[in-house]
């Protein structure tokens, strides 16, 4: 029999059940454990995304006892479970730009080159009876019928079908202005926006609107 031939390094022998074997991945953090911590458990508060590692038993010793809210008063447990019902996001009112102040005082509304239609009065804080209230005592001019280029010509422009003439061209002067290219120091990328403006403005002058 030859000792050195390489079919005896394919034999394996299989462990003996009293044999320790040794155990594989990291092991239980309880102290005295020598188990392997198969089982995460959360650190607790203020230590999101932290985790104990432990065995099955001390992993069920360690939720019994777990208390998130350990060290809060009952206040702040109420206030906490209160903010989680929002995924604890600010809230604001209605109708009031947070993010428009600053130390206390109003910032200048950013201009911008498209009207707010609001008949229901939604954007300034009316409820609907007042918004009735205020549409009864003065009622709206009745509005011509427009095709639907004209309609679509109005909307791009920002303005709705009771725009005049003057109206009309005093919104085209100023949306040219914001979008052209000379305006704002050879920024090209409002020209498919410009394009639009201008055949909008020509649908309307063809339609003799301006």
């Amino acid at each position: 029999m030859d000792l050195n031939s390489p079919l005896f390094d394919r034999i394996r022998i299989k462990p003996s059940a009293d044999e320790p074997r040794e155990t594989k991945g990291p092991a239980c953090e309880h102290p005295g454990c020598k188990a392997t911590g198969e089982y995460r458990a959360p650190k607790g508060r203020d230590r999101e995304g932290q985790y104990w590692r432990f065995c099955l038993d001390h992993v069920r010793e360690y939720n019994a006892s777990y208390n998130y809210f350990t060290g809060m008063s009952d206040s702040a447990v109420a206030a906490y479970q209160k903010d989680a019902i929002i995924g604890h996001r600010p809230t604001w009112a209605m109708g009031v730009n947070t993010s428009g102040k600053a130390d206390g005082e109003s910032k200048a509304q950013e201009p911008r080159d498209w009207s707010y239609f609001d008949p229901l009065g939604v954007l300034n804080g009316e409820d609907f009876t007042q918004a009735r209230a205020r549409r009864a005592a003065s009622p709206e001019p009745k509005r011509p019928r427009y095709t639907g280029a004209v309609r679509r010509a109005l909307d791009i422009l920002g303005l709705d079908e009771t725009a005049d003439g003057p109206a009309i061209k005093a919104q085209y002067k100023s949306l040219v202005k914001r979008f052209h290219p000379d305006a704002n120091g050879g920024d090209r990328s409002f020209e498919e926006r410009l394009r639009d403006i201008i055949k909008a403005h020509d649908t309307l002058k063809s339609a003799g609107l301006c």
